[in-house]
């Protein structure tokens, strides 16, 4: 009896389902987990990285880890869930780096979308396609899909950032290519007055200024860096006024805040997170949340609301 004529005769479920497993295939109607539910799963958990302990790390690393022995001298902020040791949230990661004086870290390029959040120093600067972008504190810089980045310093002391990149989307759908740069360190073309790859915090601070109050109240003063900023990643600085505190807001989109400036308290899905200046935290999709500033404070979020809203998924609910 042919393996076909095997599948034809079984006459009973038992002998059905091991028949099909020989062949990779499954019943449908009993599967092990559904494949179809009414919400999201709560796989990555809301929490939050300590901007003291990450510079008190980076420190130690800066006497330890030299950029002959590394790429990049940064820490992962990882989701503590089980299985993970590399996303922050589902489809984005964020790492504090550092960079001392003197130092020049190699140029590259690879497919997933970057950007740094300046959070201290000054005499840094990364060289994008050829442009030298001085890096301020607060400042956001970007490197998009495919565009040569490579970072220096001058400055007298280190100075320190916030990364964050689409790479856990790029390993789940596979496009990724990384490539280094023939010349090693990518050498300076220009350095412009004004760039695309390049958010002063003056110019931000200004349309902050002139922006109202989100009259649904589910945030303060925000705006859009960009339109989106990076295809995968849309940013977003929210500033909120001393005890203000915003409405209880929920979205598919998956995000990572870090403090740019003040203090206060978000409560994510239950759980209270204190945060501060350069702290970062993490508001998984589809969890409840609200922010409560205890002074003067601006949230700069990152998401993946570009990829959500061009599938038709972004979603937004109390």
């Amino acid at each position: 009896m042919s393996t076909t004529e095997q599948l034809a005769a079984s006459d009973n479920l038992e002998t059905l389902y091991g028949r099909l497993h020989e062949r990779s295939i499954g019943a449908g109607w009993a599967k092990p987990t559904p494949s179809l539910y009414p919400e999201p799963y709560k796989n990555f958990e809301p929490f939050l990285w300590s901007w003291q302990d990450g510079r008190a790390a980076l420190d130690a690393a800066g006497r330890l880890i030299g950029t002959d022995l590394a790429e990049r001298r940064n820490l992962i902020l990882y989701n503590p869930v089980e299985g993970n040791d590399y996303a922050t949230v589902r489809t984005l990661i964020a790492a504090y780096q550092m960079i001392l004086p003197g130092e020049q870290a190699r140029s590259h390029r690879h497919t997933p979308n970057a950007l740094r959040f300046i959070i201290e120093g000054e005499g840094s600067y990364t060289i994008v396609n050829g442009e030298r972008l001085p890096m301020h504190p607060n400042d956001v810089l970007l490197t998009p899909n495919w565009c040569w980045h490579g970072h220096a310093s001058e400055a007298e002391g280190a100075c320190y950032w916030m990364d964050c990149l689409d790479v856990p989307l790029v390993h789940f759908l596979e496009p990724m290519f990384f490539e280094q740069h023939p010349d090693i360190h990518e050498p300076v073309a220009e350095t412009p007055l004004n760039s695309p790859f390049l958010f002063a915090w003056a110019d931000v601070q200004k349309q902050l200024d002139q922006t109202e109050i989100d009259p649904e109240g589910r945030y303060g003063r925000r705006i859009e860096l960009g339109s989106p900023a990076l295809h995968s990643i849309a940013l977003h600085m929210n500033r909120l006024e001393s005890g203000s505190r915003t409405r209880t807001t929920r979205t598919t989109a998956n995000q990572i805040i870090c403090v740019a400036e003040g203090a206060g308290t978000s409560v994510i899905d239950g759980q209270s997170l204190n945060w501060q200046r350069g702290d970062v935290f993490a508001v998984p999709g589809w969890r409840p949340f609200h922010h409560k500033a205890t002074g003067d404070a601006t949230l700069f979020e990152m998401s993946d609301e570009p990829v959500m809203r061009s599938l038709g998924w972004l979603r937004t609910s109390d």
